[in-house]
């Protein structure tokens, strides 16, 4: 192991605030919950959390979990049968977290989390203070999408990438990554001649990588794909990233040689803006003409009425939009200020016009610059 390698280690063990993500097929067996898994999982991450590190959990499982008590024999297709499934599954989940940490004298608390919940300006300063006062108190915070009321529209799409923005939310120092495989492959681990990738330091070092889209257990939603995307999350915000099996948890928390681990590759950038760019869509379009697209991309200025040429899609207020060039180019995406059904009398004016026309209230940016990402 090289030097680098070894001080990419150390990271992991001078950490002081990790998350941890876990998904289903690790925790569960033919629809429930397999306790002797989970209790490996809890006694590695209690024997850290004792050692004064501080942990939060990203744990899939509560669909999974529920599968077995409805009577499901796998995860069900249509979106209301699987928030019935976490609806079960979620306490069944969290009654067994709760009774393995508290064999080592720490309590728990649950956090489910929306889109909305990260985007919406007071929401996240809101999910901040929660984590930050949990973690003040000594609670280990749980982590999962809130299954049970998040629509297609609004879902965080895996937990991978629920945990790579959490680790940027909570400020962590590290982010696991929890697979069914002990690492980062440079072909399908299942087939002969192929070897782990120890450390990855950038997108180059991925290029040559075949990586599968899709996990082999049938019960979740995430393969090799979505975890490395959760990874590049995560470096391009500072965070290192140490992605093995569930099975070494306990090496990967001391600090030891497993798994792959991914270098850092960018700076912390503000949380809010990095959950815009990750965990939402666009609900609708605005088309710009080039001065627009110039004043956003070299100046960084907000996106006026008089920059917009078209309107499409049906949204709200405060809903994320994409911001698209004469070319047809998604350049940005931003909170927008107005519903879609005002903006088509806007289009092309100047907003002192508006002031004057139709008063103050019409001065307002379409979408002000603090809540728009570049892409």
């Amino acid at each position: 192991m090289t030097v680098q390698s070894r001080a990419g280690r150390a990271e992991a063990l001078n950490a002081t605030r990790i998350v941890v993500k876990v998904g289903s097929s690790s925790l569960t067996q033919r629809g429930r919950i397999d306790l002797e898994r989970l209790r490996l999982l809890v006694d590695a991450i209690a024997a850290r959390r004792v050692d004064g590190t501080e942990v939060v959990l990203v744990s899939s499982g509560a669909i999974a979990a529920g599968l077995a008590p409805m009577g499901l024999r796998s995860r069900p297709r249509d979106l209301a049968t699987q928030q019935a499934a976490a609806s079960v599954g979620q306490g069944l989940l969290m009654a067994r977290y709760s009774d393995a940490f508290a064999a080592h004298g720490l309590r728990v608390g649950q956090v489910l989390l929306t889109v909305d919940d990260v985007t919406r300006r007071s929401h996240y300063r809101n999910a901040y203070r929660t984590f930050a006062r949990l973690l003040e108190l000594g609670v280990v915070p749980i982590v999962n999408e809130n299954d049970t009321v998040a629509t297609t529209e609004i879902r965080f799409g895996d937990n991978d990438r629920l945990a790579a923005l959490t680790s940027h939310l909570v400020h962590a120092d590290l982010l696991l990554l929890l697979s069914d495989v002990d690492g980062l492959y440079d072909g399908d681990p299942r087939k002969p001649g192929t070897s782990m990738v120890t450390e990855i330091r950038g997108a180059a070092d991925l290029e040559p990588l075949a990586i599968g889209k899709t996990g082999t257990s049938g019960v979740g939603t995430g393969g090799m794909q979505t975890k490395v995307e959760a990874a590049a999350i995560a470096t391009e915000a500072g965070i290192p990233v140490v992605l093995t099996s569930a099975g070494h948890v306990g090496e990967a928390l001391r600090g030891e040689p497993v798994g792959t681990l991914f270098h850092p590759t960018g700076r912390r950038r503000k949380t809010r803006l990095l959950w815009l760019a990750h965990a939402t869509s666009g609900q609708g379009i605005l088309r710009l003409d080039d001065g627009a697209v110039r004043a956003l991309t070299q100046r960084r200025a907000s996106l006026l009425p008089a920059g917009i040429t078209a309107v499409e899609g049906t949204f709200s207020a405060g809903d994320p939009v994409d911001l698209v060039s004469p070319t047809g180019v998604v350049v940005a995406r931003g909170l927008v200020n107005y519903d879609a059904s005002e903006l088509p009398d806007l289009l092309g004016r100047s907003t002192r016009d508006l002031a004057r026309e139709l008063g103050a209230a019409y001065e307002r940016e379409v979408v002000h610059r603090d809540d728009l990402v570049l892409l």
